[in-house]
């Protein structure tokens, strides 16, 4: 997984409060376990005006020019801004996966739906909670042309371009798998040591169990 440190990116705003995760990414492309291959479909109902299935070739896909991602200036956002309850909806974590491969590492928003919230920390991205009155305050500052933000992960800091600093609260554990790439599969190997010694014994201690596993 991708360390996060400090993410400096462009600011798309998503004017809306209760996305769920099928507006996020469909049901329909929900074919796949790999974590691979969504970030073409986020937002779909949005983004596109004809009615999106899997295996389309999205390059003849008429856009909708009036969603925020479509349009010039948030080419290459890496930060979302969202209103109140963000992720609701079915548990899928196709959604961070969708946003990821997108190209979204940070979204901002006054509350998180907990499954969500949960499974970004997972996939490497940083879900920030900010009051409605600074988010509100973003939103404005978002009409400006190439508005970008500064995510400080270890100074837990959000700061605008005018130099204004916003502190967000995170879970010690998270930061540091955050900050380290560590996920799931990551925390387990830092004990691979352990582990392969905890094998050995217990191959010596009661060989019959392991008889018939091939190494």
């Amino acid at each position: 997984m991708e360390k996060y440190t400090v993410e400096q990116g462009i600011v798309a705003p998503l004017d809306r409060a209760n996305v769920d995760t099928d507006l996020i990414i469909p049901k329909q492309f929900l074919k796949s376990i790999k974590r691979t291959g969504f970030g073409d479909n986020l937002f779909d109902e949005l983004r596109y005006l004809d009615e999106g299935y899997l295996g389309q070739d999205i390059s003849k896909r008429p856009k909708n020019p009036d969603f925020v991602l479509n349009k010039p200036r948030f080419q290459g956002s890496t930060i979302l801004l969202a209103r109140t309850n963000f992720g609701c909806g079915s548990s899928r974590e196709h959604a961070p996966w969708a946003l990821n491969e997108y190209g979204f590492r940070t979204v901002i928003a006054p509350s998180f739906a907990d499954i969500f919230f949960n499974n970004c920390f997972k996939n490497g991205m940083l879900p920030v909670i900010l009051s409605e009155e600074i988010v509100d305050q973003l939103f404005k500052e978002c009409e400006q042309e190439g508005y970008q933000l500064t995510i400080d992960l270890d100074a837990q800091e959000v700061r605008t371009p005018k130099g204004e600093a916003f502190k967000f609260e995170i879970d010690p554990f998270r930061k540091h798998c955050l900050l380290n790439g560590l996920d799931d599969i990551g925390l387990t190997l830092q004990a691979a040591d352990d582990i392969r010694a905890f094998e050995e014994k217990a191959k010596q201690a009661r060989p019959w169990v392991f008889k018939d596993i091939k190494a």
